[in-house]
Parts: structure tokens; C-alpha cells; sequence
């Protein structure tokens, strides 16, 4: 196992894999720009180092900055989470030459997933099912014309450096295909510096079901079972579950076995996430996530695997835990992503400083969080507060635990999703299943008429609670000495 590891990234997730290091006995280091210097994953790591200025490009994607930390502080692996480098194939290079072994797959492996284009290919070849459509880039509008028409119409034209929903446009006409095809390329030559993109038949009103993968470097490969993530509004999630409501024994033995196929078709290893479309009884291929994904959590509370320390002792050198038998899911687990916006201004970003914080507790709970009393959520990253997991023995019983773990999340001086997430949870729609990659947008008054009951509600509770934020000048005068004191420390693990 390694001595030191180092965190590249930060927030909820950086405190995730230092909380997997500390149980394994293996140090922690913590890089952090400027507008993180306060924040509580850089004071929870053993170490921390300053790397840059609040913009990604001048801290959390300056690979020489980081590799300079990881040398300084003798690292000898680093975990880069997810965002940021997780998926840059040069890092894993970078790493190699400074003798620091990257906790994930090899760089070729990043990029060939990376390519929406390359990784269909390798889907084919391998026989995993993909979506109708082409597998090279379309450039001529008379070819673009042609793949349509086969497959028929709607399509969607996709670019092959795309991710986060970025770089797509769905075509119900014919007359809508050319503009949609330069219009896609102009946003993907912006966005990733690669105008290349293709067609694929749209499907309408799928379910967006995923598998988590863990592969060592000994050739065995497993599935952890499935993640229903189709509430999303503009192709991010926001709520997801484990397992889908519609799994079944004998489907989730297809769908693994068909994750796990592209998994090993690759040689891929530790931890990842082959994403499916599902309609109509059929599954596609949609990407590959070549990291830890936002909502592992939710397979951690059904299955038992701490995906994490897996993903650690992979890159070491271990076997895996365990085999496909071992793997059983038990129970169902829903996570929600409580993120600073509000959700009644179409979710626009609301950074500022927490003036009140108290989360949810009691049984089957559990809080993924990086904030604190007084900390001022900084507008240069993700607006993600927390992510508030429960478990319940059935899918019933953890809508009904999530509902009250909402009604127990205080948090004051931002306005966040939880409105969102307490509608949601009081949907009969949602409560029956009946989920699809576009409900948000479909049952947005039904939402929206909820969350203005709700925050009406909330106002009068927040206000009964609210004197409990309001510290005597003793307790703040100890806050005051532990936070000058954390600083201090912070400052002398610098040097």
C-alpha cells in the first residue's frame, strides 16, 4: 500500500479519498488555490499545499503545479477524483515520469473512452450493444443527409470530445439537420478544441441506467451492480438510486455482463462506470466514465464495497476484494446532489457565505459535505454544498427516509436544491418509478408549484430554528481560537 497520497481536486470528494486514506493508514495531501484556502478539505488533509490563483487553470488543471506538491510532500500516488484532470490522459504520463503512480486506468484508456466516436467503435467490436447510427465523423451535409434517412428521424448530432451535454442537438426534421450539424460543429470545435461530431437515432424518454466497474491489474473485471440516474436537468443529474426500479435479477445479469464486457474488451482498470441508455426493453452503450462517479455513494449503501479504498489498493497492486458472486445488492439507496441554486430561477448558481448550517442525522443517513458554518462557497467551481445519501430496507422506505432528512437540512444565507429535492420526493410520478432522462422538464409546473409551497413552509420552520445558529460569545470566542489555530497549522504544513 502507498505512504502518502495526494488529492487533486477538491470539496466534498477530496474529503472522500482522504477519509479512504486515513482508514487505510496512508497519508493524506491536499492541493488548494487561493479561493479554497479557508475551505475544510485543505485543513482536514495531514498536508496542504497553496498550487494557484481561485481560476481551474491556474490551480485544480496545472499539472506542473500539482506534480510539484506531489514531489515536495512525497507523494507516491495521487487520486484525482472527479472533474478537473479525473479524465485527462496526460496526467497518468506526467505522473509516470515523476515516479507517482495515478490511482485509475492508463492514459490510453482515458482517451480512447474520452472519444464519444472511438469508443463506439471499440463498443461494436467488442458486441456491446450502441444506439443506431454512424462511428466516424460527418463533416459533408449531403452524408449527414443520408445517415439520417437510414435511421430515421429524430436524430441527435453529437460531438465526439463532448461530455456534461455539452456539444449535442436533437433533429426532428430534415430541414433542421444542416443547421444543427454546424451548429454543433461551431460549440464543439469552442468547447474542446474538436469540431468532429456524428449522428446517432435519438431515443426518446430513456432511462439513463449505469454500472459500476472494478477491474485490477490481474485481469479480473466486476460489475457492483446498477445506478438509475435519470433525473437531469440539461444532462446533469440530480437525484440518483441504487438499484433502478425497473432491475430485475435477469436484467441486471445482462446489463453487467455487457458492462463488464466493455470494460475488459479495453484491459481497463480500477474503478469506472459504463452508462446505458434503456428503452423499450432494449440498452445502449452511452459512454464510459473512466473514474469515480459523483453518486458512488449509493452502490457503497447497497453493496458493502468501499469503492474507494478499492480504487486505492487496485493502483497498488491488489486483487480484488472480491468476485462477481460476492457482489449482492441489498436494499435501495437514493442520493440527492444539494447544490447552491435556486431552483425557481431554472437553477442559476447562488455562491455566498453559510450563516446557518445543520445537517440530517439518525439512522440509515449519510452526508458527503465540504462545507461549514460560515464557509463562503466560492463562484469559480461547482456550486455542490453536499450530497445527502439514505438507505432504507425498500425503495418506499428511502423516499420516506429522504423526505425527513430533507425536512432536517438547515442550511442559511444561500439559496439551494432542497426545495427541488422535497418536491421530488413528493411526486407520485417519481414515488411509482415512472422516471425518464426528460421528467424534470415534463412535470416542471407540477415541481415548480411544489417547491413555492415548500419554501413558503420552510420560511416559518427556519425561522423557529434559527435562534440554534446564533452562538453564545463563549462559543464563539472558541470558534474563533480553533479556526485561528487550524490556520496556523495550515500555514506551518506549507513550509
Amino acid at each position: 500500500m502507498f505512504d502518502k497520497v495526494l488529492v487533486a481536486n477538491r470539496g466534498e470528494i477530496a474529503i472522500r479519498v482522504m477519509r479512504a486514506c486515513r482508514e487505510l493508514d496512508v497519508k493524506s495531501v491536499a492541493v488548494y488555490s487561493e479561493a479554497d484556502k479557508n475551505s475544510l478539505f485543505a485543513k482536514y488533509a495531514d498536508e496542504a499545499y497553496l498550487i494557484g490563483g481561485p481560476a481551474p487553470a491556474d490551480s485544480y488543471l496545472n499539472i506542473p503545479h500539482i506534480l510539484e506538491a506531489a514531489e515536495e510532500s512525497g507523494a507516491d500516488a495521487l487520486h484525482p477524483g472527479y472533474g478537473f484532470l479525473a479524465e485527462n490522459s496526460a496526467m497518468g504520463d506526467e505522473c509516470a515520469k515523476h515516479g507517482i503512480k495515478l490511482v485509475g486506468p492508463s492514459g490510453r484508456v482515458i482517451e480512447a473512452m474520452g472519444s464519444k466516436i472511438e469508443s463506439r467503435k471499440l463498443m461494436e467490436k467488442a458486441g456491446v450493444p450502441v444506439i443506431p447510427g454512424n462511428s466516424r465523423g460527418v463533416t459533408d451535409p449531403d452524408e449527414a443527409l443520408k445517415i439520417a434517412e437510414s435511421i430515421g428521424y429524430p436524430v441527435i448530432v453529437k460531438a465526439s470530445a463532448g461530455g456534461g451535454g455539452i456539444g449535442m442537438r436533437t433533429v426532428y426534421e430534415e430541414d433542421e439537420l444542416i443547421r444543427a450539424l454546424e451548429s454543433t460543429q461551431s460549440v464543439a470545435a469552442s468547447a474542446f478544441g474538436d469540431s468532429t461530431v456524428f449522428i446517432e437515432k435519438y431515443v426518446e424518454e430513456p432511462r439513463h441506467i449505469e454500472f459500476q466497474i472494478l477491474a485490477d491489474e490481474h485481469g479480473n473485471t466486476i460489475h457492483v451492480a446498477d445506478r438509475e440516474c435519470s433525473i437531469q436537468r440539461r444532462h446533469q443529474k440530480l437525484i440518483e438510486e441504487s438499484p433502478s426500479p425497473i432491475m430485475t435479477d435477469k436484467l441486471r445479469e445482462k446489463m453487467g455482463k455487457a458492462a463488464v464486457k466493455a470494460a475488459s474488451s479495453i484491459d481497463y482498470t480500477n474503478a469506472g462506470t459504463v452508462e446505458f441508455l434503456y428503452s423499450n426493453g432494449n440498452f445502449y452503450f452511452l459512454e464510459m466514465n473512466t473514474r469515480i462517479q459523483v453518486e458512488h455513494p449509493i452502490t457503497e449503501a447497497v453493496t458493502g464495497v468501499d469503492l474507494v479504498k478499492e480504487q486505492l489498493k487496485i493502483a497498488s497492486g491488489r486483487e480484488l476484494c472480491c468476485t462477481q458472486e460476492d457482489i449482492q445488492v441489498r436494499g435501495h439507496a437514493i442520493e440527492c446532489r444539494i447544490n447552491a441554486e435556486n431552483p425557481l430561477t431554472d437553477f442559476s448558481p447562488n455562491p455566498g457565505k453559510i450563516t446557518g448550517y445543520r445537517s440530517p442525522g439518525g439512522p440509515g443517513l449519510r452526508v458527503d459535505s465540504g462545507v461549514y458554518m460560515n464557509y463562503t462557497i466560492p463562484p469559480y467551481y461547482d456550486s455542490m454544498i453536499s450530497k445527502l445519501i439514505v438507505w432504507g430496507r425498500n425503495r418506499n422506505e428511502a423516499i420516506t427516509r429522504m423526505r425527513r432528512a430533507l425536512s432536517e437540512y438547515i442550511i442559511l444565507g444561500v439559496e439551494t436544491t432542497i426545495p427541488f429535492h422535497k418536491a421530488m420526493m413528493l411526486s407520485p410520478t417519481f414515488q411509482q418509478g415512472k422516471l425518464h432522462t426528460h421528467f424534470v422538464d415534463e412535470y416542471k409546473q407540477e415541481i415548480t408549484e411544489n417547491m413555492e409551497k415548500i419554501v413558503k413552509e420552510d420560511k416559518e420552520m427556519v425561522s423557529r430554528l434559527k435562534s440554534t445558529f446564533l452562538p453564545s460569545k463563549r462559543v464563539a470566542a472558541v470558534s474563533a481560537a480553533v479556526s485561528s489555530y487550524m490556520s496556523h497549522s495550515l500555514e506551518k504544513n506549507k513550509k
